[in-house]
């Protein structure tokens, strides 16, 4: 059984580990991966059809815990324990609930404290006893609803019928009903960069790079110990070489070397069968939803591809969501604002097809596997060229990922 600590509006854990709320959906997978001697049995609930609609949701079924996540930002918003007979848990290091101490009113009372009056629900008969960032919910007996007139206190009840705690909930601010996932805590950068927003820079020949806004730990104006959010920006452009990104972006979580290019049978260049002496490779870089391609010869940047992270994808939970802006024109000469079209990570594909008012070619059908005798759970994806940029979309109509390549210099054959 799990004996975890509560934290009021941050978070629940122990002395290994704690899922904190604005925590990434990655790193609480992590966690549960490195934990699996002690936590058995975890469920991804997401909605298939509409997954930006609903909530994403670790549900621990076997500790009675569901971690909840926005489903846009895919940060930790709410923590959940629906069962409290299948965990122990405590407050500043004394137990509240455990096979000993049962979660009853008065328990409750003692171990935090009083607060405002409670809320009555009647549709659920349930009694909600809230604190800043910290919920309880008890179960009441219809036979006890006539005493409730001002308050926990005025319920009545007989000797040992007191009601435990039927659900418990962590969150950011006042109201469960109002509360949104924070932003990610210092505790869970561990060194790395995220996205803030990801800009691709175009001119009127095409895409030109992109401009990354970067949140990364640093030191604060006092203690060089004490650390803060800091953001930064980069301009990642076509042609770059490998040390020039490895300086703006840091080290890669991954380098990645193309050992066969299964696209190149599309190419019309006359060499696209012939065998390569060489392989381009990419800078994986997992926590910015961000791939970056270099060329094996010249050793700089020929494209970017930029991940999505939709439940339901074959790469799901692999890269971190990249929140990119991506401007379309129907006419790049035209300077008109009201031409201009901005594609992010929660743009259909069909409000794309809308907006340029011209059908697109026929696509490209990719299906994944690991290997030549597995299949991939989630079928096919369907991949369209538009304005350099090509777009992998998935069968609800969301886009998976944005593939951003140079337009082609005068003389130079596409090979890709």
């Amino acid at each position: 059984m799990l004996d975890l600590e509560v934290v009021p509006e941050r978070s629940l854990g122990n002395e290994q580990w704690e899922f904190a709320l604005g925590m990434p959906f990655a790193q609480a997978v992590n966690i549960l991966k490195r934990q699996c001697g002690s936590i058995k049995d975890v469920q991804v609930l997401y909605s298939d059809t509409n997954p930006l609609g609903m909530d994403l949701v670790l549900n621990l079924t076997q500790d009675g815990i569901r971690l909840i996540f926005d489903p846009m930002v895919q940060r930790l918003k709410i923590i959940e324990v629906y069962n409290l007979s299948k965990v122990k848990l405590k407050y500043c290091g004394v137990h509240f609930n455990s096979p000993h101490v049962q979660p009853t009113i008065e328990q409750i009372d003692q171990s935090f404290g009083a607060t405002h009056p409670g809320v009555y629900d009647a549709a659920r008969h349930v009694f909600m006893l809230n604190f800043r960032g910290l919920s309880f919910s008890f179960p009441i007996e219809s036979k006890f609803e006539p005493h409730y007139t001002h308050g926990l206190g005025s319920l009545q009840f007989p000797n040992g019928a007191s009601p435990t705690v039927s659900q418990m909930c962590i969150y950011t601010g006042n109201s469960l009903a109002d509360t949104k996932a924070p932003p990610m805590p210092l505790s869970c950068f561990h060194g790395n960069c995220y996205p803030e927003t990801v800009e691709v820079l175009r001119d009127n020949n095409g895409p030109t790079g992109l401009k990354v806004q970067l949140a990364i730990e640093g030191a604060g104006p006092g203690h060089v110990s004490e650390l803060r959010r800091k953001t930064l920006e980069r301009l990642i452009m076509f042609g770059d070489s490998a040390q020039e990104v490895t300086s703006y972006l840091g080290s890669p979580s991954k380098v990645f070397y193309k050992s066969e290019d299964k696209m190149r049978i599309h190419s019309p260049s006359p060499r696209k069968l012939a065998p390569s002496k060489s392989s381009d490779y990419f800078f994986n870089y997992f926590t910015l939803g961000l791939d970056v391609l270099f060329d094996a010869n010249t050793h700089r940047v020929k494209k970017f591809i930029l991940q999505t992270n939709f439940p339901g994808h074959y790469n799901f939970n692999i890269y971190y969501r990249c929140d990119f802006r991506i401007p379309i024109k129907k006419d790049f000469s035209s300077d008109l604002q009201d031409d201009t079209f901005t594609i992010t990570p929660y743009t259909k594909w069909d409000s794309v097809q809308d907006f340029l008012y011209k059908p697109v070619e026929k696509p490209v059908v990719l299906n994944r596997a690991s290997t030549t005798n597995t299949t991939n759970p989630f079928g096919s994806t369907f991949c369209y060229g538009c304005q350099h940029m090509i777009f992998e979309v998935m069968s609800n109509n969301h886009i998976a990922a944005v593939t951003v390549y140079q337009p082609n210099k005068p003389g130079v054959c596409d090979d890709r």
